[in-house]
């Protein structure tokens, strides 16, 4: 009987032993990624409010009752074109006023002349009259430049974005009544720390996003650099333009600029690289096995990475399951076949 005990206890030893030597028992679950060759580009992305080029606000030069208001929010306006009337009698009725001062003068002025070369009136008497002449024929141009100001004229071409005045109000002079925004361009300026000054150039390709317009892709270019770092912030300002489409003035968007193209890169997920603080390295599966590898890393384009060296295309790098895995270990690629052993009868076993 004792026998028959120890030849039980030593089956189900060996059987114990056979399970922990099963190495699918201990085989870790993964799903890998081939590493493949593609284009990659090298870029900045930064985050930045788009302005309207060129804004002005439209103030009165002039006081007086607004007589006309032509214009409305969203109207688009060209330069020149006038905006708004202001009553111009007063400015009208001081223009005649100096025009008939000036006709007086200009005739005393000639018979002035005529008598001088008659030597009948002393030069100094006809050189007072020439220059105060002159002095009313400024004033007369001054009073030409109001009347024109009673004609409120758009400084530059866009859109109406604020008007703060009505038909019928009385207008002081320097106040601020208009406001235009040439929404035909836009920009995004980025604080770009200058550790990129030598990368980033005026011309280069820039694409923008922006929350309001979710989906969408803009294109755009650099269009100014600037040339100085500021010493407090350890940036410089890049300009990025874009012209209008859909875009507004306000909206705030995700701006990237690719200044480097590779057309053939080796390229990985990013979501392959292991998160210590070591080198940059991966876990490539061979033969079943996964094997910790350093990788040279180069450019990083959204969710793809470059890989310089370390890596040969085709081979199967772990993005899933890494925590898990030790370099050696045994590995089951999640959506691999896996081969099955033949079905057997189990009465006819028996």
């Amino acid at each position: 009987m004792l026998a028959a005990l120890a030849g039980c206890g030593q089956g189900r030893g060996t059987a114990a032993a056979g399970e922990s030597e099963n190495p699918a028992a201990a085989a870790v679950p993964v799903e890998t990624v081939e590493a493949e060759r593609r284009p990659i580009a090298a870029s900045y992305v930064g985050t930045a409010p788009l302005e309207a080029r060129a804004e002005s606000q439209v103030v009165a030069r002039t006081s007086g009752v607004a007589l006309q208001v032509l214009v409305e929010e969203g109207d688009i306006v060209r330069a020149g074109q006038t905006l708004v009337r202001i009553d111009p009698d007063r400015a009208r009725l001081n223009l005649a006023q100096i025009e008939a001062q000036m006709r007086k003068l200009e005739s005393n002025f000639n018979r002035s002349a005529q008598l001088a070369a008659q030597q009948l009136v002393s030069a100094g008497e006809h050189d007072q009259l020439r220059y105060e002449l002159e002095n009313l024929r400024a004033a007369y141009r001054l009073a030409q430049l109001e009347l024109s100001y009673t004609d409120v004229e758009a400084p530059i071409s866009g859109v109406i974005a604020s008007r703060s005045i009505k038909t019928g109000n009385f207008v002081q002079i320097n106040t601020p009544i208009l406001r235009i925004v040439d929404n035909a361009n836009l920009e995004a300026t980025l604080n770009v720390p200058e550790r990129e000054l030598a990368t980033l150039k005026a011309g280069l390709p820039v694409r923008l996003q922006v929350d309001a317009l979710p989906g969408q892709v803009f294109e755009g270019t650099v269009a100014r650099v600037a040339p100085v770092i500021d010493a407090g912030s350890g940036t410089f300002r890049v300009i990025c333009a874009f012209s209008a489409d859909a875009l507004q003035p306000g909206m705030f968007g995700r701006v990237r600029i690719d200044y480097d193209q590779r057309a053939d890169a080796l390229t990985i997920p990013r979501l392959a690289l292991l998160d210590d603080e070591g080198d940059p390295a991966v876990y490539v599966i061979r033969d079943g096995v996964a094997a910790r590898t350093p990788v040279e890393l180069g450019y990083v384009d959204g969710s793809r990475v470059e890989v310089r060296a370390g890596l040969e295309a085709g081979d199967a790098v772990v993005t899933a399951g890494k925590v898990a895995l030790r370099d050696g270990s045994t590995v089951q690629v999640i959506g691999a076949q896996v081969a099955q052993a033949p079905a057997t009868d189990d009465g006819d076993a028996q």
